[in-house]
């Protein structure tokens, strides 16, 4: 089950679902791009099924329903995946308040309501995992950003209670974060802007596939967190040993950096109240500048055999020179 299936990080999530043989349900509320999206899903598919539902995850009874009729069509839910997310790049001086509470609505609350849907039908049977999708800026704000940022920090604070009462319950049920770093996809055509210049992701900039890797990853190795690139790295660490410092350099690039030299067409559509018409697909309009592979990403999955060759090459190379000696 994958929220914010029909376009960016959601799609390829699905589709790298698919191709590992799983049954995968589609959750978005644009129509026309979660048909195309369910239908790229399906030839990637391997003896899995493919299920597309309609659906706005800011409304709880959307997707209360959409799992409903996912348990009633392909059995039962055993991962899901909250990715769905909107934002308006603006001041906060010129944002309406209409616009952070859809913004908080979609990113923060959309998989608030996925989770406890979850839950519902998971902690039963005992089983099952709940990835959520966070990102570099739920631990570390940029301006421009604010309203995303904080429906991010409000997830990863819900997700860690959550963690705690599983805990408590000795329940099986996992629950995950995935924190990524810019990625290469089509929300930067659609989000709300009110920048002179077109918005952009942060350089470096990563392909959606990098993070569907992860996130299938998360899916089958649980753990508290996924940090993927050396970016997001380097924003948590830095958030937590030098929090004024990145403040400072944030107020002085993180205008420019979020913005391409194109001006801004001051009359382009945008998704943050009605789906942006048309398919906009997998990929943003950065394929030239995105990076297809995270060095970091795959060092930190595999981590544990990583130290352990580690350790193995440290104890030969003591019980060589021990020899020497």
């Amino acid at each position: 089950m994958v929220s914010g299936a029909s376009l960016g990080v959601g799609r390829a999530t699905a589709i790298e679902f698919a191709r590992r043989g799983y049954d995968v349900a589609l959750i978005a509320r644009a129509a026309e791009s979660l048909d195309a999206a369910a239908a790229e899903v399906a030839r990637a598919a391997h003896g899995g099924r493919v299920l597309a539902v309609a659906a706005d995850v800011a409304e709880a009874e959307q997707v209360d329903a959409a799992a409903e009729r996912v348990e009633r069509e392909l059995g039962a839910i055993d991962v899901w995946v909250n990715v769905a997310m909107t934002s308006v790049f603006a001041p906060v001086r010129e944002y309406v308040a209409r616009e952070v509470r859809r913004t908080t609505d979609v990113t923060y609350l959309g998989s608030v309501y996925g989770m406890m849907a979850a839950l519902r039908y998971m902690l039963p049977r005992d089983r099952g995992v709940i990835v959520n999708v966070g990102s570099a800026l739920a631990l570390r704000s940029i301006p421009l950003q604010a309203a995303y940022c904080g429906a991010k920090h409000a997830l990863v604070g819900f997700t860690a209670s959550l963690r705690c009462e599983l805990i408590h319950d000795r329940s099986s049920v996992r629950v995950t974060v995935v924190h990524l770093p810019a990625m290469n996809t089509p929300q930067f055509a659609q989000v709300r802007s009110k920048l002179p210049h077109e918005p952009q992701p942060v350089p470096p900039i990563y392909q959606p596939e990098v993070a569907a890797r992860a996130i299938v990853r998360a899916a089958e190795h649980p753990r508290r967190e996924y940090w993927v690139g050396l970016p997001t790295v380097a924003a948590i660490i830095g958030q937590r040993l030098v929090p004024g410092l990145l403040d400072l350099y944030l107020g002085r690039t993180g205008f420019t950096s979020q913005q391409t030299p194109r001006p801004a067409d001051p009359d382009r559509p945008d998704n943050l109240d009605e789906p942006f018409p048309g398919d906009l697909g997998t990929h943003g309009a950065f394929d030239d500048r995105a990076k297809a592979r995270s060095v970091q990403a795959w060092a930190s999955a595999h981590r544990r055999g990583l130290l352990g060759t580690v350790a193995a090459l440290a104890g030969a190379a003591a019980l060589d020179q021990r020899g020497r000696r």
